[in-house]
């Protein structure tokens, strides 16, 4: 690979794909601080429009990062870009549960 793809490559994996990851854990979030908040508002009989709003906006936060995965996926396979290959070689790496904590290895 060359130094530009090399470039490229580093880019989506130290910066988009946490990026990302980040943004759509925040709409995650969103929702479930709204679904608690519509829940602890049940009992109160209060408005849920509030509640109602979070769990709107966290579910499009979800769906708009779903769809962003989703392009670059295309852009990568359609123009071969091969700058979001992950490196799964380091999970041979990882104990197995069974095996936590046993020294002597």
């Amino acid at each position: 690979m060359n130094a530009a793809g090399q470039l490229v490559s580093n880019f989506v994996t130290y910066i988009i794909n946490p990026a990302i990851l980040l943004i759509f854990s925040a709409g995650f979030f969103l929702f479930l601080w709204g679904l608690v908040t519509f829940i602890f508002k049940l009992d109160e009989g209060g408005d849920h429009k509030e509640g109602k709003e979070h769990m709107l906006w966290g579910i499009i936060g979800m769906f708009i990062m779903v769809s962003v995965g989703g392009i670059m996926a295309i852009l990568n396979n359609t123009f071969s870009l091969q700058a979001t290959n992950p490196d799964v070689n380091r999970i041979q790496q990882v104990l197995p549960i069974a095996n936590f904590g046993v020294t002597g290895r």
